[in-house]
C-alpha cells in the first residue's frame, strides 16, 4: 500500500479534506504528533514513504527551542529535497520548508491574511505539475508568519495581494502552499478569532472550498510513485 508521512503540529490543524481524499484513494496516513512525542524521521525511506506532508500550526518556524520536533521536521525536508521525495508543506509546513531551505520566515509586514483570498499565480505556475492549471480556485488563509526571502533556487508560483509568496515549488518534487486545502470550513471556523463576517464567506464558499481540497489532493497523488516502485 502506498503510504504517506503527515506530520502534525497541533490537534487543531489535522490532516482533513485532505487525508479523507487519500484514504480513499487506498492511500495509507502514517501520522506524526510530535507535541506527543512522536518520532519524526530525518530521512524517508521510499519502501516505507511515497511522499510527506507537513500540516499547519500556532508555532513559528524557527520556535525549536520551544517546540523540539520542529528540528527533525526541518533535516526531514532537506532530506526529501535532496532525494526527491514528493512533498507538501502546508501552512507552516511552507514555513518550514523556507526556514529549512536557507530563506527566511517572519510576520507578515501586512498584518494577518485571514480568510477568504484569491490564488495570485504567477506565470511560473502554468506548467507546474501539482498546480498548473487548477484556475482561480478560492483558498482559506489562517497566517501571521509569511515566508520573507525564498530560498535558492525555489520558484515563486502564486503570492497574495501584499506580495507574500502564496504558493512555492522549493524544489521538482516540493511545493509548499501558505493557505490551508486541508480544512473543512468546520474546523476553519473553530478557530480563534474567526470574526462572523469571515465565518459566513467560507459556509457560502464551502463547495468551491471542497472542490479546492479535492484537486490539490488528487493532484499530489497522482504525483506519488506507483506502489510496485516502492516495493521493489
Amino acid at each position: 500500500m502506498t503510504t504517506l508521512l503527515v506530520i502534525q503540529h497541533e490537534d487543531e490543524d489535522p490532516i482533513g479534506l485532505l487525508g479523507a481524499e487519500w484514504v480513499a484513494e487506498g492511500i495509507d496516513l502514517d501520522i506524526r504528533c510530535g507535541w506527543v512525542g512522536d518520532p519524526v524521521p530525518t530521512v524517508i525511506d521510499p519502501a516505507e514513504h511515497a511522499g510527506v506532508v507537513v500540516l499547519g500550526g500556532y508555532m513559528g518556524a524557527d520556535d525549536d527551542h520551544e517546540h523540539a520536533w520542529l528540528t527533525p521536521t526541518k533535516a526531514l525536508l532537506r532530506a526529501v529535497v535532496r532525494d526527491g521525495i514528493p512533498t507538501l508543506g502546508i501552512c507552516l509546513g511552507h514555513q518550514l520548508l523556507a526556514s529549512a531551505l536557507g530563506g527566511s520566515v517572519g510576520r507578515n509586514p501586512a498584518g494577518r491574511t485571514l480568510g477568504m483570498a484569491p490564488i495570485g499565480w504567477e506565470p511560473a505556475a502554468a506548467d507546474d505539475a501539482l498546480v498548473g492549471a487548477l484556475g482561480d480556485l478560492p483558498v482559506l488563509h489562517y497566517n501571521d508568519d509569511v515566508i520573507l526571502d525564498v530560498p535558492d533556487g525555489a520558484v515563486v508560483l502564486a503570492r497574495t495581494a501584499d506580495g507574500a509568496p502564496q504558493v512555492v515549488r522549493f524544489a521538482p518534487t516540493v511545493w509548499g502552499v501558505q493557505f490551508h486545502p486541508e480544512v473543512e470550513v468546520e474546523m476553519f471556523t473553530s478557530w480563534s478569532d474567526v470574526p462572523a463576517e469571515v465565518t459566513r464567506a467560507a459556509y457560502a464558499a464551502q463547495p468551491a472550498l471542497r472542490h479546492t481540497g479535492t484537486a490539490v489532493a488528487a493532484r499530489f497523488a497522482a504525483l506519488l510513485p506507483p506502489v510496485s516502485t516502492i516495493d521493489q
